[in-house]
């Protein structure tokens, strides 16, 4: 099969081509896995973390993509019967130990046994993977391959994000960045909570442009300040910068919630800009999103179902991952990226 491998970790701006196109044997499934046949695969920022250092060391070489679409083609003997055929989604979950008070609860994502897709275990940057039985969810029929990958995280951290702000229908939400989580998010909430009105903060007007025609009531730069306080605010993006600027725009009691696997070191001094009666005083807080729970993905695949959520995406052949990586790295985003492996 082809696959994209990542032999070592760099920086992209120095290496622009971190991944290696070979050719490798069919993995065989064990007894708890299933073997997919990959359709799609998504690109997300967490690739750029992980090949430059910024998440826990990945198990190198090792296969990236975890925004993975594919149909079941063989199962290990503790499968259930009748999956072969089934077109499935896998998203960061690869593996938890099922047994501690978080996957009891479940909150697979907070287990200090998580293991990750296209990190701790390969990915789908290829043409076939396998993955716990478990961690493959049924993909809505109304859905394209392609359309489907970004939902699996995505729109699952979207979901998770959204139901840790905590808000109610009226509420205001606030945005930073706008890129594949956060269109996919005002799009949860003009279905769910039709009375919030959202605001979004990004220093490409492109995005503000495309965020007020998905129904954003106020676009601005991430330094601006909105025209009222926010009940609470979601950041998308992989810096410092837009962390502090949103802190002052919350409401007394407002929650800033930071969707991020890890933020890059370039603007880190930002941090000493805060000021605590400006960016926390009034109880405001702050809350990390740590990855995604087995119940994010599938209850979000049923939201995505109800309300036939359709993400913009720009598809790329396998061959092309680096490409894809790099225009995420410039910026060039408007949606979500999406390596097509089936044409």
């Amino acid at each position: 099969m082809k696959a994209m491998i990542l032999n070592d970790l760099c920086d992209i701006r120095e290496n622009p081509k971190p991944l290696i196109l070979e050719q490798l044997p069919v993995p065989e499934p064990g007894p708890d896995d299933i073997l997919l046949r990959i359709l799609a695969c998504g690109v997300c920022h967490t690739e750029l973390d992980e090949i430059e250092g910024r998440t826990a060391p990945p198990a190198l070489p090792v296969i990236p993509g975890h925004e993975v679409v594919g149909l079941i083609v063989k199962s290990g003997d503790n499968v259930e019967s009748g999956r072969v055929g089934e077109r499935v989604g896998v998203g960061w979950l690869y593996s938890s130990c099922g047994s501690c008070r978080y996957c009891l609860e479940g909150n697979e994502n907070l287990c200090s046994e998580f293991m990750a897709t296209g990190r701790d275990a390969n990915g789908g940057y290829a043409e076939y993977m396998t993955v716990p039985g478990g961690s493959a969810f049924t993909i809505p029929e109304y859905l394209s391959d392609s359309h489907a990958a970004p939902l699996l995280c995505a729109g699952a951290i979207g979901f998770r994000s959204l139901r840790l702000s905590g808000i109610e229908n009226g509420d205001s939400l606030g945005l930073t960045g706008f890129g594949g989580s956060a269109h996919l998010v005002l799009k949860m909430v003009r279905f769910r909570y039709p009375d919030s009105e959202i605001f979004v903060f990004a220093r490409n007007p492109a995005e503000r442009e495309f965020a007020r025609e998905l129904g954003a009531v106020w676009a601005g730069d991430t330094a601006d300040e909105s025209p009222v306080r926010l009940r609470s605010i979601i950041d998308t993006t992989p810096v410092w910068k837009p962390v502090v600027e949103a802190l002052k725009n919350l409401a007394p009691e407002g929650r800033l919630v930071i969707n991020a696997i890890r933020k890059e070191d370039v603007d880190r001094d930002y941090l000493l800009r805060i000021n605590y009666p400006l960016h926390l005083w009034m109880e405001k807080e702050i809350k990390s999103v740590a990855n995604v729970s087995r119940r994010d993905i599938a209850e979000f695949l049923e939201l995505a179902c109800e309300m036939k959520i359709q993400p913009q995406i720009e598809e790329y052949p396998l061959e092309d991952a680096n490409r894809a990586l790099n225009d995420l790295r410039m910026g060039n985003v408007r949606g979500a990226k999406v390596l097509r492996i089936v044409e």
